[in-house]
């Protein structure tokens, strides 16, 4: 019992225990009411704040000041142009709805306030003025859109509901909130796969790892010894984390019991061809092995993007990833856009390809925009060609399940500072993807068994579809 091993396997954000206590939501509704046609979400979430001006809502008639020196280019979408460095997901431009109206407005106008507003679709409480980048996860928070997809699908056989994939934004103690599931209880929390920028092509979680030479009988047994020793003390303490505690245990040995569980995450298995039209990088296996858990019917899989601050935090200014503050047009250029651009595009193409499209919800998001006037005072102002944080606006990328390629949604003004037309807000965003899923019913019950609705305020983008 003093061993650390139960907590090592588990590897399913039990960390987060402290985040939330279990509270029961209401069952998934019955297949054949499920207004939406995908059984699983990709969210492709672009952490550091991606540029909407430099990639999707270009703005070629704006001051230079404004537009910088990027140009649209015409795609497989007639009417709809992207940035001139992203040609292969221009090709893939018939699959995608652009949702260039998104006011995400948030009080603090930083990462950790704009994580928990894309994340959970609410908006950030005063606690994130007062604490800043100390305002770190809380078991009171809302909780993650991947969460409440989880909580409502019946339970996978051989896998979690919900798997966030290859890192946990951001280092530690600076964890971001949003990406937990808080009050509803920390058995929804993803599992997390960790993957590294050094061996792209290698996957792992505590839970696929038997550790010390223990076999899986041995491991049996000793859960089989736990067990009882759990029953005698449910007698004494029926409490929630005793609870979460026995439900995590089950789901860890079952993955570390189960082979259907690793081979997910094999990408040995992938032909060389399609590992290369990915891209050998952690971010692009990272998509391939989210295609492989679609196809494994995972409801809800995340991939962060992650960073390499030894290559870009000099040169962008900032952590290595979508953050921009210094270089804004060069990290873009040379190290951002093609990356993204390849690993993208091969998601899209290979979903399509095998026929899992409609069935697949494919989302790009990012906790922020950048400030369309260039210059960052941190970097230099305007010689050193950075773009600040901006929260006011950015666009949201969606394909597959069910929605209709190759059309914009909304539009920002002029410069793309605010939206003009059809703005919408990260909860119908949210909303939006509950829909896809077949979610209807967002209620939950608190302790007290008193309901309360999950996402009020907020309503499904319906003509995406």
């Amino acid at each position: 019992m003093q061993r650390r091993q139960f907590l090592v396997a588990s590897g399913l954000g039990f960390a987060g225990l402290k985040f939330g206590s279990p509270t029961h939501a209401t069952p998934a509704s019955p297949p054949n009411s499920r207004p939406g046609k995908a059984k699983s979400t990709i969210l492709f979430f672009l952490c550091g704040g991606a540029s909407h001006l430099d990639m999707w809502d270009m703005k070629p008639d704006a001051l230079l000041e404004y537009r910088g020196p990027f140009r649209p280019i015409e795609t497989s979408a007639p009417g709809v142009l992207l940035s001139e460095h992203l040609p292969l997901t221009a090709k893939q431009a018939h699959h995608l709805a652009f949702v260039n109206s998104v006011k995400g407005t948030v009080n603090t106008n930083d990462h950790h306030a704009g994580y928990y507003h894309n994340l959970t679709g609410h908006v950030p409480d005063q606690s994130f003025v007062i604490k800043g980048n100390n305002r770190t996860p809380e078991r009171e928070d809302w909780p993650y859109i991947g969460s409440v997809v989880a909580s409502r699908r019946p339970q996978h056989p051989n896998l979690p509901n919900a798997i966030s994939l290859p890192h946990m934004p951001s280092r530690a103690p600076y964890t971001r909130p949003g990406q937990f599931a808080a009050r509803i209880g920390v058995e929804h929390d993803p599992m997390y796969i960790n993957g590294s920028n050094e061996e792209p092509l290698k996957f792992q979680a505590p839970a696929l790892v038997l550790e010390g030479g223990i076999t899986a009988d041995r491991m049996t047994s000793r859960f089989s010894l736990l067990d009882q020793v759990n029953s005698a003390r449910r007698c004494f303490d029926e409490t929630a984390n005793t609870t979460a505690l026995g439900k995590h245990q089950q789901r860890a040995l079952s993955l570390l019991l189960s082979s259907q569980s690793t081979s997910a995450f094999d990408l040995s298995q992938e032909k060389p061809e399609v590992i290369e039209r990915y891209g050998k990088t952690v971010n692009g296996m990272s998509l391939l092995v989210a295609r492989r858990l679609a196809e494994a019917e995972v409801p809800f899989i995340t991939v962060f993007w992650k960073g390499d601050s030894r290559k870009l935090a000099k040169k962008c200014k900032s952590a290595g990833s979508w953050d921009t503050h210094g270089n804004n047009f060069k990290c873009l250029q040379e190290d951002l856009l093609p990356e993204f651009d390849q690993a993208y595009s091969a998601l899209i193409e290979d979903l399509a390809d095998r026929g899992m499209l409609e069935e697949t919800l494919v989302m790009v998001t990012s906790e922020m925009g950048r400030k369309p006037k260039i210059g960052d005072p941190r970097s230099g102002g305007t010689i050193g060609a950075g773009r600040d944080h901006w929260t006011h606006c950015l666009t949201d990328v969606l394909a597959g399940g069910g929605i209709q390629g190759g059309q914009t949604y909304g539009a920002s003004d002029a410069r793309g500072e605010y939206p003009i037309d059809k703005p919408v807000t990260p909860a119908d965003i949210a909303h939006t993807v509950y829909h896809a899923m077949g979610i209807n019913d967002l209620i939950a019950y608190d302790k007290l068994e008193r309901p309360y609705h999950l996402l009020e305020n907020s309503k499904p983008l319906t003509d995406l579809f």
